[in-house]
């Protein structure tokens, strides 16, 4: 796997008015999804992209891959600006896991893992599958997340909390310095969305692996995010630790309704609750 040992010099990314708005509306001048976004995203450090339905999370968290491109302004990756890098080259810094999906195709679990070995062969003609250093590297990631134990096993036959560790296991596989999650603990119960929110702590924590993630559970990017950031109508309204996010002001104006935040018994971090 990857040495990452060493956080690289610099943001991950560096955004500067980032403009993006879905087909021919946008050209139509109707609002766009995202509106002048600029902010620097710290390299090493646990993200959580945080907003209501709509807010444009998703949509950022997909600029930042290159599965979509800004209408207007700046991406940098590593200082290098996104728009002069292939999908390829993306793909070998940054991986991303999408929410999650019906699988349809009968993939074993080992095999759908060594499908993040592609970004690193040259086109479909240049695909091994019997590369023993493919091999090897997706066997260390299945160990990683204990899912080694589910290599042979359909990806349509295994749990939701087995697919999404398996699916963090592909994204590993690419060897990335950037690993980018939408909702990964959505429909998880408590243990799994626990056992997940740990494994993306440990990564980070013992690789310098920069995570990003979006998250509806204000409590946990609290718990196990460094850096939050607050989306509403497309644009950043507050970038901070989570208690700088995480203030009744600031949600209330956001998400509609009021809250109340305490500290974590534990950590002392910023607990949200609803009233009664």
């Amino acid at each position: 796997m990857m040495d990452s040992g060493n956080v690289l010099p610099g943001p991950a990314y560096a955004l500067r008015d980032v403009t993006f708005g879905y087909g021919t509306r946008f050209r139509d001048h109707s609002e766009p999804v995202l509106k002048a976004v600029t902010c620097s995203i710290d390299s090493g450090k646990i993200l959580g992209i945080l907003g209501p339905n709509g807010s444009g999370k998703s949509t950022l968290l997909k600029l930042l891959a290159k599965v979509f491109h800004p209408r207007s302004g700046t991406i940098e990756l590593f200082g290098n600006p996104i728009s002069v890098l292939s999908q390829a080259e993306v793909a070998r810094q940054v991986a991303l896991v999408p929410q999650e999906t019906m699988q349809i195709f009968p993939f074993t679990i080992a095999e759908m893992v060594l499908m993040g070995r592609f970004p690193h062969h040259r086109g479909w003609g240049g695909w091994h599958w019997e590369d023993s250093d493919d091999w090897q590297i997706a066997h260390q990631a299945m160990e990683d997340l204990d899912v080694t134990h589910l290599g042979s096993r359909l990806v349509t036959d295994v749990s939701g909390g087995e697919r999404q560790r398996a699916v963090i296991a592909r994204a590993l596989t690419q060897e990335p310095q950037i690993l980018l999650l939408d909702e990964p603990t959505a429909f998880l119960d408590l243990h799994h969305q626990l056992d997940i929110a740990r494994i993306l702590r440990r990564l980070n924590r013992e690789r310098a692996l920069t995570v990003i993630l979006v998250s509806h559970d204000l409590n946990l990017a609290s718990q196990y995010c460094d850096r939050l950031m607050l989306l509403h109508h497309g644009q950043i309204v507050k970038v901070g630790s989570p208690l700088e996010v995480l203030r009744p002001d600031l949600l209330e104006s956001v998400y509609g309704c009021p809250v109340l935040i305490d500290g974590h018994p534990q950590s002392g971090l910023p607990r949200v609750s609803l009233p009664v």
